[in-house]
């Protein structure tokens, strides 16, 4: 079986390792039971089918492999979750991916409500150059961020800096689902009165 190296990939031994020439069955059961050897073979023989995917939803080389990276990152970590007998392990990655695609098209939804949140309030000034990612530097930098209560700000932080979801964040902290989204929408809120009141002062 040829393995299908992710580009960039180191040159191809004159070899192949021991582990790719497993049945896709026998890897699949390997990274089950915790073999990392299989890992590294799954990500040789499917990260480029999971770079192809990324790529044609998102659009962007970098984006693209942090998908693969954390892709391959899930399936280590919910490993114990797989179950062969119910499919196949290509089929597995896949799934993951479709999420992780989701979770990434998400963080860019943030990204734009929450500068288009600052550009509602700040008007956009001439060294802006008319972005509104100068928009949303000027508001960090003024510090309103930091002036919000430490739970919204913890909240706010995580979802715009790690690009995490808000059922990650809530599974990071430890908070329930409903509360993260409350201090949310919250820190948002007040975020917005703050640079409101500053405008008009």
């Amino acid at each position: 079986m040829t393995a299908v190296i992710p580009s960039p990939a180191p040159a191809v031994p004159a070899r192949a390792p021991v582990e790719e020439t497993l049945a896709d069955e026998e890897l699949a059961a390997g990274l089950a039971a915790g073999d990392e050897e299989c890992l590294a073979a799954a990500y040789r023989r499917w990260g480029s089918l999971v770079h192809t995917l990324a790529w044609r939803a998102l659009g962007d080389a970098k984006e693209s492999e942090d998908v693969i990276q954390q892709v391959f990152l899930a399936a280590w970590r919910g490993r114990h979750g797989y179950r062969p007998e119910r499919g196949a392990l290509a089929g597995w990655l896949i799934g993951i991916t479709r999420r992780k695609i989701a979770d990434a098209l998400s963080a860019r939804t943030r990204r734009t409500e929450l500068v288009a949140a600052a550009g509602t309030v700040l008007a956009v000034r001439a060294d802006s150059g008319g972005h509104p990612e100068a928009v949303l530097d000027r508001v960090l930098v003024r510090g309103e961020l930091a002036k919000l209560p430490a739970a919204q700000q913890r909240v706010l932080r995580l979802a715009f800096y790690e690009d995490l979801t808000q059922a990650q964040i809530a599974e990071l902290t430890g908070l329930p689902l409903g509360t993260v989204k409350s201090h949310a929408r919250r820190g948002l809120h007040q975020l917005r009165r703050c640079l409101e009141n500053e405008v008009s002062a």
